[in-house]
């Protein structure tokens, strides 16, 4: 699906949205997020060498670190990366798609939440995140699907601010259904499962109502890892690097 236009580098876009990131991050809506995917790190994050690509602030890496022999991060904004140096966590500015400064078969576990819709050579970001992990280790990557309720969510209401200047719109936006992701698997990568995060929430905002947030938290919970996960507003491909080179 063709992306919408950008008007600001992804760096840029970041750097200013930076200071409004971690608004209402830490309850309702966007806490349930955090914690769904959070969830599909434990089983390959405990005791594993983990890296996460766009780590933001930190508040999932933060998580992992917990659980991790290692927890490394990168992301290619500096003011997304002074709040998680603040956190304590193994930080460093990098663009995925330019090369990731580390060797190759590094991590147990490379994860991307958030990101990889938002960078345009995809080809050459899943291959670096794909040659920094070990064989027999897993990639956990995240994409914004089409077929979803928050797609025609982002369509009717437009996008949504991201500080005072600027909107969703000023970056470059990719759309992949499940047939475009496998699409794009390095060769190296066979998929596992896919799990879709955001089925059912058509806004934010309706975490906020006690009972209604109650019941769509439980739902989003036992929709996650259904038939119902192609639908998700986040779709996430659980792949493992191949044994053999």
């Amino acid at each position: 699906m063709a992306p919408e236009s950008a008007v600001k580098s992804n760096e840029d876009y970041y750097d200013e949205f930076a200071a409004w990131y971690e608004l209402e991050r830490h309850q309702g809506y966007h806490a349930m997020i955090d914690e769904l995917e959070f969830d599909l790190l434990r089983e390959h994050a405990q005791g594993a060498d983990v890296l996460e690509v766009g780590c933001g602030t930190g508040l999932i890496l933060s998580k992992v670190a917990t659980i991790a022999n290692r927890a490394a991060g990168v992301d290619i904004s500096e003011g997304m990366l002074a709040p998680a140096r603040e956190r304590g966590l193994e930080v460093e500015q990098a663009d995925a798609a330019a090369g990731l400064p580390y060797e190759d078969a590094s991590f147990d576990l490379v994860y991307s939440f958030k990101v990889l819709a938002h960078i345009e050579d995809i080809r050459a970001a899943l291959k670096e995140m794909t040659r920094v992990t070990r064989p027999g280790g897993h990639l956990v990557l995240e994409f914004y699907n089409p077929y979803s309720v928050r797609y025609l969510a982002k369509r009717l209401g437009g996008p949504q601010r991201i500080s005072q200047e600027t909107r969703e719109s000023a970056v470059y936006t990719r759309w992949d259904d499940a047939v475009d992701i496998v699409r794009l698997m390095p060769d190296e990568l066979e998929m596992v499962d896919f799990a879709g995060v955001r089925v059912f929430t058509p806004a934010a905002f309706l975490h906020k109502v006690p009972l209604v947030g109650a019941l769509l938290r439980k739902a989003e919970f036992a929709a996650r890892d259904s038939p119902l996960k192609y639908f998700g507003g986040f779709l996430v491909l659980i792949a493992q690097r191949r044994d053999v080179p």
